[in-house]
């Protein structure tokens, strides 16, 4: 991940904004570093935010991401900023740092979730998380537009109520796989998969890959053991990321006839967040029934 050097980055937050604190039509102006934490701004803020998702490509690597002079103009003009924290999003730390704004509310997930950096910083996996996401924004959005707090009480009301369904796909998965052996590439889906109480292998092989390391070569055969021999009934896998290792380990389970499932770290285009799990867990409920894709 390249980065801004500080001159250069406080010469870019030195042009003008293209918009201002205030959003146009008096909306609150609201940056978030991903689009999944975007996409509750809106369903939490409605008509009275103006949301912009910094990573929105489902087809890009988020751990690739290069900051941007817009990028740097649009977290600096928000008044309400959403980051992952974690060390996941590291560039938007820096950012806001260099970037002082009074008065600037900074929701920063990690923290509301008890996270720090050595953590799986995958959160929104975590069934929690985005709860108490929407609670921190309604009451940020409260008290920066006390006329509408209700609005955003209600708002906040039909999102919890909303991930009722995903909450029940997660339970009965739970109740019909729990101790199911599964492996990943990556620890993206790891907080899912504890909520789900399958047993995830290969935990030392993820965290190579996600630090961009090398596994060792014990860790890559004991993957490939894992899947040819069937002692996992299901491979996870990163479907943004294209580590050559991984994709050769995706092409060994569907040879070995062990149902893979696809998952990311950006909300794909069109889904809500809500849609999106249920997506996932769809998917994940079908695999673990053997149904191989």
């Amino acid at each position: 991940m390249k980065k801004i050097a500080g001159a250069a980055l406080l010469a870019m937050l030195l042009v003008p904004p293209l918009q201002c604190a205030q959003a146009e039509g008096g909306k609150i102006a609201i940056v978030a570093a991903e689009n999944f934490y975007g996409d509750v701004a809106n369903q939490i803020g409605g008509d009275r935010v103006s949301v912009e998702s910094i990573m929105s490509n489902p087809d890009q690597d988020p751990h690739l991401f290069e900051t941007t002079p817009s990028v740097v103009r649009e977290a600096g003009a928000a008044q309400i900023v959403i980051l992952n924290g974690a060390d996941y999003d590291p560039w938007m730390e820096k950012l806001l740092k260099s970037a002082p704004k009074s008065g600037r509310v900074i929701i920063n997930v990690a923290d509301l979730v008890g996270k720090k950096p050595g953590d799986n910083p995958h959160l929104w996996y975590d069934p929690p998380t985005m709860p108490k996401l929407a609670k921190a924004l309604a009451d940020a959005l409260s008290k920066a537009d006390p006329s509408n707090q209700s609005a955003y009480a209600t708002r906040l009301k039909t999102f919890i109520e909303s991930l009722e369904p995903v909450n029940e796909k997660i339970n009965a998965i739970a109740a019909e796989h729990a101790g199911t052996p599964v492996t990943a590439s990556e620890p993206v889906f790891g907080y899912m998969a504890a909520a789900l109480k399958v047993k995830m292998r290969n935990e030392t092989f993820q965290i190579a890959i996600m630090n961009d390391t090398e596994p060792s070569a014990r860790d890559v055969a004991a993957f490939q053991d894992d899947l040819k021999s069937h002692k996992v009934k299901v491979m996870f896998y990163n479907k943004q990321a294209s580590d050559k290792i991984v994709q050769a380990l995706v092409a060994v389970a569907h040879q070995s006839k062990v149902p893979v499932v696809g998952v990311t770290e950006t909300e794909p285009e069109g889904m809500t967040f809500q849609k999106w799990m249920l997506s996932e867990l769809n998917d994940t409920a079908a695999a673990l029934a053997g149904q191989a894709k």
